[in-house]
Protein backbone atom coordinates (compact mmCIF):
# COMPACT_ATOMS: atom_id res chain seq x y z
CA UNK A 1 0.00 0.00 0.00
CA UNK A 2 1.33 3.51 -0.79
CA UNK A 3 0.81 7.02 -0.13
CA UNK A 4 -0.92 7.63 -3.99
CA UNK A 5 -3.63 4.77 -3.35
CA UNK A 6 -5.20 5.79 0.24
CA UNK A 7 -5.34 9.92 -1.56
CA UNK A 8 -6.96 7.72 -4.53
CA UNK A 9 -9.10 6.00 -2.52
CA UNK A 10 -10.51 9.58 -0.90
CA UNK A 11 -10.95 10.79 -3.91
CA UNK A 12 -12.86 8.38 -5.41
CA UNK A 13 -14.85 8.30 -2.02
CA UNK A 14 -15.33 11.89 -2.53
CA UNK A 15 -16.90 11.68 -6.03
CA UNK A 16 -18.86 8.64 -5.00
CA UNK A 17 -20.95 10.72 -2.73
CA UNK A 18 -21.17 14.14 -5.04
CA UNK A 19 -18.89 15.75 -3.39
CA UNK A 20 -14.83 17.77 -3.25
CA UNK A 21 -12.52 16.68 -1.29
CA UNK A 22 -13.13 19.91 1.17
CA UNK A 23 -16.64 19.05 1.18
CA UNK A 24 -16.09 15.52 2.14
CA UNK A 25 -13.90 16.80 4.77
CA UNK A 26 -16.46 19.38 6.02
CA UNK A 27 -19.13 16.78 6.08
CA UNK A 28 -16.99 14.49 8.44
CA UNK A 29 -16.12 18.09 10.65
CA UNK A 30 -12.92 18.51 9.98
CA UNK A 31 -11.23 21.42 8.08
CA UNK A 32 -11.75 21.93 4.45
CA UNK A 33 -8.22 21.93 3.81
CA UNK A 34 -7.27 18.75 5.25
CA UNK A 35 -7.53 16.66 2.44
CA UNK A 36 -6.06 19.25 -0.64
CA UNK A 37 -3.31 18.58 -2.88
CA UNK A 38 -1.17 20.80 -0.46
CA UNK A 39 -1.57 18.95 2.42
CA UNK A 40 -0.42 15.63 1.01
CA UNK A 41 3.24 16.43 1.26
CA UNK A 42 5.30 17.11 3.92
CA UNK A 43 7.19 20.53 3.54
CA UNK A 44 10.23 18.78 2.58
CA UNK A 45 8.42 17.09 -0.32
CA UNK A 46 8.02 13.58 0.97
CA UNK A 47 4.51 12.01 1.00
CA UNK A 48 1.89 12.59 3.78
CA UNK A 49 -0.16 9.61 4.92
CA UNK A 50 -4.12 11.50 6.07
CA UNK A 51 -4.41 10.41 9.96
CA UNK A 52 -6.35 7.22 11.16
CA UNK A 53 -8.53 10.00 12.61
CA UNK A 54 -9.42 11.56 10.25
CA UNK A 55 -10.07 8.59 7.89
CA UNK A 56 -12.36 6.96 10.45
CA UNK A 57 -14.15 10.95 10.80
CA UNK A 58 -15.11 10.17 6.92
CA UNK A 59 -16.21 6.39 7.11
CA UNK A 60 -18.14 7.48 10.05
CA UNK A 61 -19.62 11.06 8.37
CA UNK A 62 -20.32 9.15 4.68
CA UNK A 63 -21.44 5.51 6.46
CA UNK A 64 -18.49 3.46 4.59
CA UNK A 65 -17.78 0.12 5.83
CA UNK A 66 -14.00 0.27 6.37
CA UNK A 67 -14.04 -3.29 3.83
CA UNK A 68 -15.59 -0.82 0.83
CA UNK A 69 -12.87 1.75 1.73
CA UNK A 70 -10.17 -0.64 1.87
CA UNK A 71 -11.67 -1.88 -1.72
CA UNK A 72 -10.97 1.58 -3.42
CA UNK A 73 -7.66 1.53 -1.75
CA UNK A 74 -6.93 -1.50 -3.24
CA UNK A 75 -7.70 -0.01 -6.82
CA UNK A 76 -11.50 -0.35 -7.27
CA UNK A 77 -12.97 2.27 -9.36
CA UNK A 78 -16.14 2.35 -7.34
CA UNK A 79 -17.48 1.82 -4.10
CA UNK A 80 -18.69 -1.94 -3.75
CA UNK A 81 -22.48 -2.53 -3.17
CA UNK A 82 -23.27 -3.76 0.19
CA UNK A 83 -26.74 -5.07 2.21
CA UNK A 84 -27.70 -2.71 4.39
CA UNK A 85 -26.37 -3.52 8.60
CA UNK A 86 -29.84 -5.13 10.48
CA UNK A 87 -31.99 -2.57 11.39
CA UNK A 88 -30.95 0.15 9.05
CA UNK A 89 -32.81 1.78 6.44
CA UNK A 90 -31.40 2.81 2.79
CA UNK A 91 -33.06 6.04 1.86
CA UNK A 92 -32.69 7.64 -1.55
CA UNK A 93 -30.19 9.99 -1.63
CA UNK A 94 -30.72 13.20 -4.16
CA UNK A 95 -28.61 16.09 -4.39
CA UNK A 96 -29.75 19.70 -3.35
CA UNK A 97 -30.64 22.01 -5.54
CA UNK A 98 -32.36 19.22 -7.49
CA UNK A 99 -32.98 19.03 -11.17
CA UNK A 100 -35.00 16.90 -13.14
CA UNK A 101 -37.64 16.47 -10.23
CA UNK A 102 -40.28 14.88 -11.94
CA UNK A 103 -37.92 11.55 -12.38
CA UNK A 104 -37.29 11.80 -8.64
CA UNK A 105 -40.56 11.94 -7.12
CA UNK A 106 -43.71 11.15 -8.39
CA UNK A 107 -47.41 13.02 -8.65
CA UNK A 108 -47.81 12.44 -4.93
CA UNK A 109 -44.39 13.66 -3.87
CA UNK A 110 -43.16 10.26 -2.78
CA UNK A 111 -39.73 9.13 -4.55
CA UNK A 112 -40.06 6.90 -7.21
CA UNK A 113 -36.69 4.58 -6.56
CA UNK A 114 -34.74 6.49 -9.14
CA UNK A 115 -32.31 8.41 -6.80
CA UNK A 116 -28.58 8.25 -8.60
CA UNK A 117 -27.61 7.41 -4.55
CA UNK A 118 -28.62 6.17 -0.86
CA UNK A 119 -28.02 6.75 2.17
CA UNK A 120 -27.90 4.49 5.47
CA UNK A 121 -30.05 5.69 8.29
CA UNK A 122 -31.54 3.60 11.38
CA UNK A 123 -33.92 6.00 12.98
CA UNK A 124 -36.25 7.07 10.23
CA UNK A 125 -39.77 5.09 10.15
CA UNK A 126 -41.72 7.08 7.62
CA UNK A 127 -41.34 4.38 4.14
CA UNK A 128 -41.27 7.40 1.71
CA UNK A 129 -38.70 9.72 3.62
CA UNK A 130 -35.70 10.73 1.04
CA UNK A 131 -32.35 11.91 1.76
CA UNK A 132 -30.88 15.05 0.27
CA UNK A 133 -27.33 16.12 -0.29
CA UNK A 134 -26.59 19.84 -0.10
CA UNK A 135 -24.58 20.80 -2.63
CA UNK A 136 -23.72 24.54 -2.23
CA UNK A 137 -23.38 27.30 0.09
CA UNK A 138 -26.58 28.95 -0.12
CA UNK A 139 -28.01 27.45 2.57
CA UNK A 140 -25.54 28.61 5.00
CA UNK A 141 -25.46 28.46 8.22
CA UNK A 142 -27.94 26.52 8.69
CA UNK A 143 -27.17 23.65 6.57
CA UNK A 144 -23.46 23.40 4.71
CA UNK A 145 -22.06 22.22 1.48
CA UNK A 146 -21.51 18.15 2.02
CA UNK A 147 -24.46 17.94 4.74
CA UNK A 148 -27.38 15.58 4.83
CA UNK A 149 -30.71 16.63 5.97
CA UNK A 150 -33.51 14.00 5.10
CA UNK A 151 -37.23 14.66 4.45
CA UNK A 152 -40.40 13.20 5.49
CA UNK A 153 -43.52 13.01 3.36
CA UNK A 154 -45.59 11.70 6.83
CA UNK A 155 -44.02 14.18 9.24
CA UNK A 156 -46.38 17.43 10.34
CA UNK A 157 -46.02 20.51 9.03
CA UNK A 158 -46.46 23.42 10.89
CA UNK A 159 -44.80 27.17 11.07
CA UNK A 160 -41.39 27.39 11.74
CA UNK A 161 -40.43 23.97 10.99
CA UNK A 162 -37.50 23.40 8.31
CA UNK A 163 -39.21 21.72 5.68
CA UNK A 164 -38.35 20.49 1.47
CA UNK A 165 -40.26 22.46 -0.94
CA UNK A 166 -41.46 21.02 -4.41
CA UNK A 167 -42.65 24.14 -6.54
CA UNK A 168 -44.91 23.62 -9.32
CA UNK A 169 -42.43 25.25 -12.18
CA UNK A 170 -39.84 22.21 -10.87
CA UNK A 171 -37.37 23.68 -8.66
CA UNK A 172 -36.60 22.20 -5.35
CA UNK A 173 -35.62 24.12 -2.50
CA UNK A 174 -34.83 23.81 1.36
CA UNK A 175 -36.68 26.60 3.29
CA UNK A 176 -38.15 27.81 6.89
CA UNK A 177 -41.80 27.65 6.54
CA UNK A 178 -42.75 30.63 8.14
CA UNK A 179 -46.77 30.86 7.69
CA UNK A 180 -49.17 28.87 6.17
CA UNK A 181 -52.68 29.35 5.79
CA UNK A 182 -54.82 28.24 2.90
CA UNK A 183 -54.61 31.51 0.61
CA UNK A 184 -50.92 32.13 1.13
CA UNK A 185 -47.65 30.30 1.97
CA UNK A 186 -44.52 31.95 3.58
CA UNK A 187 -41.24 30.73 3.32
CA UNK A 188 -37.72 32.40 4.61
CA UNK A 189 -34.68 31.33 3.11
CA UNK A 190 -31.92 30.34 5.84
CA UNK A 191 -29.25 32.86 4.58
CA UNK A 192 -28.84 36.11 5.27
CA UNK A 193 -30.86 38.70 5.11
CA UNK A 194 -33.42 36.00 5.08
CA UNK A 195 -35.60 37.62 2.26
CA UNK A 196 -39.26 36.23 2.59
CA UNK A 197 -40.79 34.73 -0.30
CA UNK A 198 -44.75 34.62 -0.45
CA UNK A 199 -46.57 32.11 -2.75
CA UNK A 200 -50.26 31.31 -3.17
CA UNK A 201 -50.80 27.22 -1.97
CA UNK A 202 -51.54 26.81 -6.29
CA UNK A 203 -47.48 27.20 -6.89
CA UNK A 204 -46.63 24.46 -4.87
CA UNK A 205 -46.45 20.75 -5.37
CA UNK A 206 -46.04 19.00 -2.00
CA UNK A 207 -43.69 20.77 1.57
CA UNK A 208 -41.98 17.86 3.70
CA UNK A 209 -40.56 18.29 6.93
CA UNK A 210 -36.90 17.83 7.79
CA UNK A 211 -36.61 15.33 10.27
CA UNK A 212 -32.84 15.06 10.51
CA UNK A 213 -29.54 16.82 9.87
CA UNK A 214 -26.24 15.89 9.65
CA UNK A 215 -24.97 19.41 10.88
Amino acid sequence: MHHQDIWRALDTLAAEHGLTVSALARRAGLDPTTFTPAKRQLPDGRARWPSTESLAKVLIATRTPLEAFTALVSGARALPRVLPRPGVRRLPLLPLPCAMTDIFFDAEGRPTGTAPDEFDHPEIGDPAAYALAIGDAEMAPVFREGDIIIASPAAPVRGGDRVVVRLRKGALVARELAERAARRLVLRRFSPPQPIQRLDPSEVAFIHRIVWSSH
